[in-house]
């Protein structure tokens, strides 16, 4: 897909004023946030069981290098074609000599954000394989032309109308129609002579244990299952930080995926492969390739401060939360991952200088720290994020700060280190925004979508004067 990070302050600025998101993005982000809410509160104990799904994540990712090699034996064992792909044009050319050494006519595709970041579609397309999404979501966004919007819903934006004139001119629907059933049976209909053909499907994956060699798959339309059982070859691909050590610790994740991601505790469909059909089994592929994916996710992994971010599991909570996303949406993320989670990968994959602004936007509210299951921190990283990059550190390809933000960073500091400069500098400012009122056009970057708020006459430093602290006598409590 087309990389359009750059383009990250114009592209906020139309989803600002687009009427149809800003209804959406009121109403449904919070939904998510309540359903997960429920969800997590089915647990008898939710804080020890995110403690867990943390301490697993973390654990995996330290032992990354050893839980690879294991699940690597034990795939192969099971009879699955293993291939460690270095980067993106490594895993398409792999899927395309799979295609083209079995004559495969087109291929069909479960949602995947792997083969969003690897560009999958666009490389097939180029080399003339037809590509079939068959997620609706992701089928929808296919036809439309259009990036995914949310990790867990690709098009919850879209509103009917453009989803019926796309299946009337794209997918064969006859009748005009904006009803959800009959849309979903218009793609159902459209796909499914597409399964009924197909000679190779592809998939990602979810999750990957080490001790069985076996890989997970969740989703609730049927589609996955449908693309892993249905053909002769089955092509997955995995990023290689999605190992965990042992299908219980899987089984304890997967619970906590689908309960941040939907709310569900668990998700309609769970897949599970260990190696391609048995001689015994009537259902499965013939062969099952699984790529394991790099794309600098090694580089990644050498550097304390940035490894933390392999534990995600793309749960996508953390964008539910985000008063930066519950504004402007998804596409302002120019890339295959938005939200928090976007705002952590893409500058790692893209480097800091085409990503500033996407890191930039951040508030550092923490709420998506407090609800990630994987135990990311976000805030701290993008902080790390923004000195490095006005440190013009290369290896993350920092461009060393624009003019301006090195002289505020500088005025910054040295109000810090004195009281009476940093007072001084808040008092003044004070002052400014009272006198430019509650829609002070001064300030129009800040006051174009938001009102500025009503500051009191002084601050409550200044009404209540310096305290000098006291310490506790244990002797004196009580009078």
């Amino acid at each position: 897909m087309d990389i359009k990070t750059t383009s990250f302050r114009d592209v906020a600025r139309h989803s600002l004023a687009d009427p149809t998101s800003r209804t959406f993005l009121d109403f449904f982000l919070p939904v998510l946030s309540m359903v997960r809410d429920i969800g997590m509160a089915s647990f008898s104990d939710p804080l020890a069981a995110v403690a867990a799904s943390r301490a697993i994540r973390e654990n995996a990712v330290a032992r990354l290098g050893e839980l690879l090699e294991t699940f690597e034996a034990k795939a192969v064992e099971n009879g699955t074609t293993v291939y460690w792909a270095a980067d993106a044009d490594d895993a398409n050319r792999y899927i395309l000599d799979l295609i083209r050494s079995n004559n495969a006519a087109y291929v069909t595709k479960g949602k995947s954000m792997i083969s969003e970041e690897i560009g999958l579609n666009t490389a097939l397309s180029r080399a003339g394989i037809p590509v079939f999404e068959t997620d609706l979501g992701e089928f929808i966004i296919q036809l439309l032309e259009k990036p995914p919007f949310h990790i867990i819903g690709p098009a919850i934006n879209i509103p009917p109308e453009a989803i019926r004139d796309a299946f009337m001119a794209r997918a064969g629907m006859e009748t005009a129609t904006v009803d959800p059933v009959a849309l979903g049976q218009a793609a159902r209909r459209f796909l499914r002579d597409k399964f009924r053909h197909m000679t190779l499907g592809i998939t990602g994956v979810n999750m990957a244990v080490a001790e069985t060699g076996s890989i997970i798959n969740v989703e609730n339309e049927g589609n996955i299952r449908f693309n892993k059982s249905a053909p002769d070859i089955q092509v997955s691909v995995m990023s290689l930080e999605k190992i965990v050590p042992s299908m219980s610790e899987a089984l304890h994740m997967l619970r906590m995926l689908c309960r941040h991601g939907t709310g569900q505790k668990l998700s309609a469909y769970v897949t599970v492969d260990s190696g391609p059909k048995k001689e015994d089994e009537i259902d499965g592929p013939r062969e099952l390739h699984l790529i394991i994916l790099d794309n600098g996710r090694s580089r990644i992994y050498e550097n304390p401060r940035t490894r933390k971010v392999l534990q995600c599991i793309r749960c996508g909570a953390c964008i539910n939360v985000c008063p930066v996303f519950r504004q402007i949406g998804g596409y302002p993320y120019g890339w295959a991952y938005t939200g928090p989670i976007g705002t952590l990968l893409n500058p790692l994959f893209l480097g800091l200088e085409k990503t500033s602004d996407l890191f930039g936007a951040c508030t550092l509210c923490g709420a998506c720290k407090a609800v990630c299951p994987a135990g990311i921190d976000h805030p701290a990283m993008i902080r790390y994020y923004r000195e490095r990059n006005r440190a013009g550190d290369r290896s993350l390809s920092g461009e060393g700060g624009r003019p301006v933000e090195r002289l505020a960073a500088l005025g910054a500091s040295a109000a810090a280190g004195r009281p009476g400069l940093f007072h001084a500098a808040t008092r003044a400012g004070r002052g400014l925004i009272r006198r430019l009122g509650p829609r002070g056009r001064r300030l129009r970057a800040w006051t174009r979508y938001r009102n500025l708020p009503v500051l009191p006459e002084s601050s409550f430093r200044d009404r209540t004067g310096p305290r000098r602290s006291r310490s506790h006598d244990p002797r004196k409590a009580g009078r």
